[in-house]
């Protein structure tokens, strides 16, 4: 299968920053064809740039939400659905990062129901898993992402529309990476629990994500079951961006 290049831009720029970096980033596909030979791309820009920065991307380039409403619609104030989404033209959307687990409580079932309403658009979701550094510290990193992966997964999860995410809370945004070792035993063992879950898991897209660089983004890649990466802080650059791309 194709690597997943996705880009979460989370809480960054205004609407100018949002738009150039959009057109970059097409342009340079544009002018390296070759590289969706490899990799399909997505980037999940604030919800309020979506319809302007989905404008300025080709086919090439799918658009997503960093997170949607457990709810279809009413007095939510400031929640935004999956049909709103699929409205802007998103394919996919971010469920469970761990900044909306550690800074907004979210459990496993409440990510389960916002998984839910979006495969029920049609969307894919991209359910993001991790341990903090005690807890790996602790030797309890398997234990805390099989519950939150299985607990997380709604009974409409499939192959085509489930994405996993393995992002070590302690390495996001810190400069901080797992070794090659520890991010094939997780991986693997990610691809092991999902074969009790859902038919054909080896089909399932398992992204890497924790402070990815085009420096150490080949590595990765290599593993045999990282396939692809959700990328933050890199994602704000195009070069960054296309650079890890690359490396795939």
């Amino acid at each position: 299968m194709k690597n997943l290049i996705a880009g979460n831009w989370k809480m960054n720029g205004n609407l100018s920053d949002a738009v150039n970096l959009a057109q970059n980033i097409v342009q340079i596909i544009q002018n390296e064809p070759q590289l969706l030979e490899k990799n399909d791309f997505l980037i999940c820009p604030p919800y309020h740039h979506l319809v302007p920065v989905q404008a300025e991307l080709s086919m090439a380039v799918s658009i997503g939400g960093q997170d949607c409403s457990p709810f279809d619609n009413g007095a939510y104030t400031g929640d935004i659905s999956a049909e709103m989404l699929k409205d802007a033209n998103c394919s996919s959307v971010i469920l469970g990062h761990s900044e909306r687990r550690q800074y907004y409580l979210e459990s496993n079932m409440f990510i389960r129901q916002k998984a839910m309403m979006a495969n029920e658009q049609g969307l894919t979701s991209i359910i993001c898993v991790g341990e903090t550094e005690e807890q790996r510290e602790a030797g309890e990193e398997q234990d805390v992402v099989v519950a939150q992966m299985l607990e997380s997964l709604p009974e409409t999860a499939t192959t085509e529309n489930t994405v996993i995410a393995y992002e070590p809370v302690w390495a996001i945004g810190t400069g901080k990476i797992p070794t090659i070792e520890d991010i094939t035993a997780m991986h693997d063992f990610i691809r092991s629990k999902l074969s009790e879950k859902l038919e054909n898991a080896n089909k399932v897209r398992i992204l890497y994500g924790g402070s990815v660089k085009p420096a150490n983004a080949a590595e990765i890649f290599a593993v045999e079951n990282v396939n692809g990466a959700l990328i933050g802080g890199a994602s704000l650059k195009a070069e960054d961006f296309i650079g890890i791309a690359k490396a795939s």
